[in-house]
Order: structure tokens, then C-alpha cells, then sequence
């Protein structure tokens, strides 16, 4: 296959109570030719002993020497990758077993630099919640401006894309101010519309805080040099999808 190896960048900071279930996903892909590269961010919990239990070649793990956060601790991770291309999963979350295949042979088909999925998502507690996020087949800079179907932890994009568009700041959707500025080039994203990722709802993500990721959402506008007037609309756009889709998934 021309995608050769992925490097799975996985940070974690006090995650023992997910982290082996975001792993074990990992390695149960049906595409094999990937490392899997865990940055744990100074956890103070049993996240490095559950990381370092694994006896799997594939798995890499380093450590920060102080707490990072969470852009500049991918971003570390993105530099010690060896693959061309990069996927992301947080530690709190899952893929389907053929997330990484489905993903490869669609890239094989359109050549897209990058690729995200749909999403199905769980409790904190793991109880599976009855809605799926459905995605498009293509996505582009204007379209994803008015909601973020792009996930981060579906994502999967060729390394030098990534470096080269990444924004490194944690007061801010980094993961979705990174896929704009690629978008924004010229560049379509291309999806699989089917659950690949099984997203954790957790109060204590960044998305968890309704106004806290309204107004993160507005600095990753600010980030990019939206207008503000059009960085209003967008807003408009944003807050509509955002309640609709809360509605979906408190059922």
C-alpha cells in the first residue's frame, strides 16, 4: 500500500482509567504498518505503568520531563514520528478495527494528504449513546468553517501537512484551527462516513464546557485571520450545528 507507515501519536496525562482501552484499539487494527507513539505529559496517576506493561514492538513511549499540555505534547510526538503519515487518538477514546484500512484505501483511490471519519460516541463509563455523527464524503475550507466534522482523533494526514499547519496553543481548538489553515489552501478533505471513531464524552474535555469550547471555537477563528464580521457568521453557524448536534447526543 503507497501510505506505508502510519505514526499514531496518542498523548495522555492522568489516563489510566482509558488508556488501555485506546491502545488495545490500536492494535487490534487490520492495517498493521503503523507505530504507536504514547507522550505521557507528566501524569501523576498509573498512565506510564499501564503504557509500559505493553510488550508490543510497535509501541513507542516517551515522557515529558514537566507538563506540556496537550498541543505541544502532539507536537512532540509528531516530530519523533517515522511514518510520512500521522493519526491521532486521544487516550479517552477508540477506533474500529478497520479505521486505519478504510482510511488507506480511500487514500489510495481520491490521493487525498487528509482523511477523517465519522464518529459513534460512549459515556464516561463507556454505556454507547444511540446517535452517529454522520460525515461528508468531501470537506472544504467554507464547510468545515461552519462546524468541525473533522475529528481529531479520526484524522489522518501526511506528516509534512501537519507540521507545516499545526498550531501549538491549548486556548484554542488546535486540532481544528490545524485542518482550516490546510483547508484553506485549496486543499479537500476526504471522509469515510461510517463510526471509525468511538468518541468519550467526558466533562472534563476541552468540548465538555459548552461556553469554554464556544469560546475557544472563536480564538481558533481569531487564530487563522477570520474576518471578524465573517468570524460572527461562522459563530451563528457554529452555535446552530453545536446545539443541534448536543440535542442528538443527549437523545
Amino acid at each position: 500500500m503507497e501510505v506505508g507507515l502510519i505514526s499514531i501519536i496518542m498523548a495522555a496525562y492522568n489516563a489510566e482509567k482509558t488508556i488501555s482501552q485506546a491502545i488495545d484499539s490500536v492494535l487490534q487494527q487490520t492495517y498493521s504498518e503503523f507505530e504507536l507513539i504514547v507522550i505521557n505529559d507528566c501524569s501523576t496517576d498509573r498512565t506510564a505503568d499501564i503504557v509500559k506493561a505493553y510488550s508490543d514492538s510497535r509501541i513507542r513511549f516517551i515522557e515529558n520531563k514537566e507538563n506540556q499540555g496537550v498541543s505541544k505534547t502532539r507536537h512532540a510526538g509528531a516530530l519523533a514520528a517515522k511514518g510520512d503519515w500521522i493519526a491521532i487518538l486521544d487516550s479517552d477514546d477508540m477506533w474500529t478495527a478497520d479505521k486505519l484500512e478504510k482510511q488507506v484505501l480511500l487514500q489510495e483511490k481520491t490521493k487525498a494528504e487528509l482523511l477523517y471519519t465519522g464518529s459513534s460516541f460512549i459515556k464516561a463509563d463507556g454505556t454507547p449513546i444511540d446517535w452517529v455523527m454522520r460525515v461528508p464524503e468531501v470537506l472544504d475550507y467554507k464547510n468545515l468553517l461552519k462546524q468541525n466534522l473533522l475529528s481529531n482523533s479520526s484524522s489522518l494526514v501526511k506528516k509534512e501537512l501537519f507540521l507545516n499547519n499545526e498550531t501549538i496553543d491549548d486556548g484554542l481548538h488546535e486540532d481544528f484551527a490545524c485542518w482550516l489553515k490546510i483547508l484553506k489552501t485549496g486543499i479537500k478533505a476526504y471522509g469515510v462516513d461510517e463510526p471509525l471513531l468511538i468518541y468519550r464524552l467526558t466533562s472534563t474535555s476541552k468540548s465538555g464546557n459548552k461556553f469554554r469550547a464556544a469560546k475557544m471555537n472563536w480564538n481558533t477563528y481569531q487564530a487563522i485571520g477570520l474576518n471578524p464580521v465573517v468570524a460572527v457568521y461562522y459563530m451563528c453557524c457554529y452555535i446552530r450545528n453545536g446545539l443541534k448536534k448536543y440535542r442528538n447526543l443527549k437523545g
